[in-house]
């Protein structure tokens, strides 16, 4: 695969050939647990299907493509790459992350890796110096979501890769929100770029699947040793629907820029509505910064009704249909959540607040159905 192609051609043959024994232009589903060696020890490169699956092995060539990187490696889920690097320290090391980053990975980091020695501290990224205050010798990882889940904050992930350099850490980037369509934080200083490819890169709502991107050797083979150890891997039918879904990425990614402008601007104009979160506003915290390292802005908002309502906000959000009520993000449907009961409840109140996850907020994916539909269903139900 020629790797000066533009994304939509990369997305669509990058990581894939023709099947060798049909011709099938569509990468077969490798339903298989091992295989055949020609004599002990003497294979074809497969043994064991938790090790390599010509499936994953396709899909993981195509995502590292799209993220400009060398390597690619993918998950059981966007949690199972997250434990994979994290499984990269010891005892002792510590972690500077975003205040308000997915409560998922909250939850794993203070309840599954703290209790084995690993310290974690939540910083606002929007502050370099808050951030380089909390660098100590034990610091080994920086770790950033951007945009933010769920208040949408935009972190400069050139200023923390010269940080991260500066102080010899690794620099994680969570690019789920924006996808590679929109952003590659490798590009940008990154060290290792990971995924929830259940969201944006699976696209319609039918599949569990993480992946993590880099273009460092070393860290690829501890990585790649961790998956196979630790055998958080996906199956060849979960990597076949990601690798279908990534065939259309560029395609849905800029009708969801598209419908989430539309419905930002509709948000921001109610006059019952209080704040909307959305990297595309120019008085946006940060919006130079997201204007620079993003190639447009995406379809996920953030929003709270006047008044601050939990109740209201519970009210509205039960209200609508063409939105459905529901965690994730990044289908081809529009979902509408409440954050606080749902995406981070495992958040204790008073930190989730902190970094501005109040009761009263909603957070929207906005979808790629018709924006006249998505626009007279928000009317309707915020009343």
């Amino acid at each position: 695969m020629n790797e000066k192609q533009e994304f939509g051609t990369r997305a669509i043959h990058a990581g894939q050939e023709p099947d060798p024994s049909t011709g099938a232009i569509m990468t077969p589903i490798y339903q298989t647990s091992t295989y055949v060696q020609e004599s002990p020890g003497k294979n074809k490169g497969y043994s064991y299907a938790r090790g390599k699956n010509p499936t994953r092995i396709a899909l993981e060539k195509c995502i590292a493509s799209l993220e400009n990187a060398k390597h690619g490696l993918c998950f059981s889920s966007g949690q199972g790459a997250e434990d994979a690097i994290i499984k990269l320290l010891r005892p002792g090391d510590e972690v500077i992350a975003t205040d308000d980053l997915y409560g998922g990975s909250y939850r794993m980091f203070t309840k599954i890796f703290e209790p084995f020695g690993i310290t974690f501290r939540f910083v606002n990224m929007h502050d370099m110096a808050e951030m380089k205050k909390a660098i100590n010798p034990k610091t080994k990882m920086i770790w950033v979501e951007t945009p933010t889940n769920p208040v949408m904050k935009i972190i400069d992930i050139r200023a923390c890769a010269a940080i991260a350099n500066e102080h010899k850490l690794l620099l994680v980037v969570d690019n789920t929100f924006a996808s590679p369509y929109l952003q590659n934080p490798l590009d940008l200083g990154a060290h290792i770029v990971t995924h929830s490819a259940t969201k944006y890169l699976g696209g319609h709502s039918d599949v569990i699947l993480g992946a993590l991107c880099t273009n460092d050797d070393k860290l690829h083979e501890d990585l790649a040793f961790i998956a196979n150890s630790c055998g958080a891997v996906p199956g060849p039918m979960d990597s076949f629907l990601v690798l279908r879904g990534l065939k259309t990425l560029h395609v849905r990614m800029d009708r969801h820029c598209i419908n989430g402008k539309a419905v930002a601007e509709y948000l921001r104009a109610h006059p019952k509505v209080d704040k909307v979160y959305w990297p595309g506003f120019t008085d946006h915290p940060n919006h130079a910064v997201a204007k620079a390292q993003m190639k447009d802005f995406g379809g996920m908002i953030s929003f709270t009704l006047k008044g601050n309502s939990k109740e209201e906000a519970f009210a509205m959000a039960s209200r609508t249909k063409v939105f459905s009520l529901a965690e994730s993000l990044g289908g081809v449907e529009s979902l509408i959540g409440h954050p606080a009961s749902m995406t981070h409840a495992s958040i204790p109140k008073e930190t989730r607040e902190k970094a501005g996850v109040l009761d009263s907020l909603l957070r929207l994916s906005v979808g790629i159905e018709d924006v006249k539909d998505l626009l007279a269903d928000l009317k309707q139900a915020i009343g």
